[in-house]
């Protein structure tokens, strides 16, 4: 296929072909990451905290998940609605929505290690036990040990019982990462495909899947950010949960997609491919879904459910507004909304390469963040003995949000590095940009209006 340019892309294998430049970078993220896991259970040994360790694991676990994921919902709006731009990014995406393959092995193997030992993890947590087994992390996981801590919570999570059942929960979370691995890689290896056949009905094939693919992906993130974060409160629901969740799958996919773009064009890649204009898109992405969508949500869910004021739905929010927990609260309103919303609302710092890393890295940031809000506060068992706010506020004034343990970070860098080597890699054996995408030249040639 020819590709007839109005402006010089450089479309050699040196700019276009991985090489050993992202071999290189592959290995020192591969490094990093296992460095920084090492350090991660060996200060977790020390502490002696399992409870607090499965969290930070899962917070961390679900950070990655939502990168893949937001990628992989970026691949699948490209080849839906055929928007020629995102060509040029699109094999970035599908890299990186890739690592879906083996990320949900995080979350199966410890579920399933859980459930073999059903270990009592009563004096290796720091808040007194968390019950057997799945019950370590999911307190409707030993409806006895949460019947002795809130009987009243008990009661209405023994009623979720044919949901929430620990041979249930398994299931759909194997359909879940197995649905995610088995369609991200085969949009990735029939996109690679393409590279070496040329043949147009590839991509008429892959508009064609992406259709009930999207509204399988709907399904599976809703249902799982369901069951792995909203069920560990599980006398709380909330019917925008999983909207939520998808702005954070939004927020940090397409910040994480900007991030490679740019890195990529540092070591030498698509010299002259990616524009200005492609860069104003991938913030208009992250602005439209990360920013604006996410506050409209928030606020939604907030106002209704202060509305309703029914108290196992208010519940979940005052966990977030007593103790160190407030100031998290008013840093997202802040971190998540109004300083990124008036940062990136200037077409020009979405088209400035060092504006757009800085807000890309800003957002990347507070998605870790939102995740940490989402996963990390518990209920107090004793909620219901309160009579007004100020006297839990005034209890629990003392509340810690952990934040400051090294743990965090050092699993976060952790996992980042596996992520970001494991992409690099995958981009380092082949092409990394559709090259023979029928379409292309629209891409390289794009315009914002």
């Amino acid at each position: 296929m020819s590709v007839t340019l109005t402006h010089a892309a450089d479309l050699s294998n040196e700019s276009v072909m991985g090489d050993h430049r992202l071999v290189r970078f592959s290995r020192r993220a591969f490094a990093v990451g296992t460095i920084a896991l090492i350090g991660a259970f060996a200060l977790a040994w020390r502490q002696q905290d399992a409870h607090g360790f499965a969290m930070i694991w899962l917070q961390s676990a679900i950070f990655i998940l939502t990168l893949g994921l937001g990628a992989f919902f970026f691949t699948l709006l490209q080849h839906a609605t055929g928007a020629s731009w995102g060509i040029a990014v699109r094999r970035v995406a599908e890299a990186q929505a890739a690592n879906l393959q083996w990320i949900g092995l995080l979350f199966i193997v410890p579920m399933i290690w859980l459930v073999a030992t059903n270990r009592d993890w009563h004096g290796l947590t720091s808040q007194g036990g968390h019950g057997h087994g799945l019950g370590l992390v999911w307190p409707w996981a030993d409806l006895a040990h949460l019947t002795a801590e809130a009987p009243a919570e008990a009661a209405l999570v023994a009623a979720k019982s044919a949901y929430l059942n620990t041979q249930f929960f398994l299931a759909r979370a194997c359909f879940y990462c197995a649905f995610w691995a088995i369609a991200a890689g085969w949009f990735f290896r029939t996109s690679r495909k393409q590279d070496h056949t040329g043949d147009p009905a590839l991509s008429q094939r892959m508009r064609m899947m992406a259709f009930p693919t999207l509204i399988l992906f709907a399904l599976t993130s809703t249902f799982a950010a369901v069951d792995w974060i909203m069920s560990l409160s599980p006398a709380w629901f909330s019917t925008m949960f999983g909207v939520y969740f998808f702005c954070g799958i939004c927020a940090g996919g397409f910040s994480v997609i900007a991030l490679a773009c740019l890195r990529l064009q540092s070591l030498g890649y698509l010299r002259g491919v990616l524009t200005a204009e492609h860069y104003q898109d991938l913030g208009k992405f992250i602005w439209a879904f990360g920013v604006v969508f996410w506050a409209y949500i928030a606020f939604s869910q907030y106002m209704l459910i202060w509305y309703g004021n029914l108290p196992e739905e208010t519940v979940w929010f005052l966990a977030r507004q007593v103790g160190d927990w407030s100031w998290v609260s008013i840093a997202l309103l802040f971190g998540h909304f109004v300083i990124p919303f008036v940062f990136f609302i200037s077409r020009w710092m979405k088209r400035w390469r060092q504006t757009l890393a800085i807000g890309a890295v800003w957002m990347l940031a507070f998605a870790w963040i939102d995740l940490y809000w989402l996963v990390m506060p518990v209920i107090p068992a004793d909620v219901a003995t309160f009579n007004t706010y100020d006297e839990l506020a005034q209890a629990y004034a003392a509340t810690s949000t952990g934040l400051a343990n090294p743990v965090n970070y050092l699993m976060l860098v952790g996992f980042l590095g596996l992520f970001i080597g494991s992409a690099s890699g995958r981009l380092a054996t082949g092409a990394v940009l559709c090259r023979r995408d029928p379409r292309l030249n629209e891409s390289l040639n794009f315009e914002n209006i």
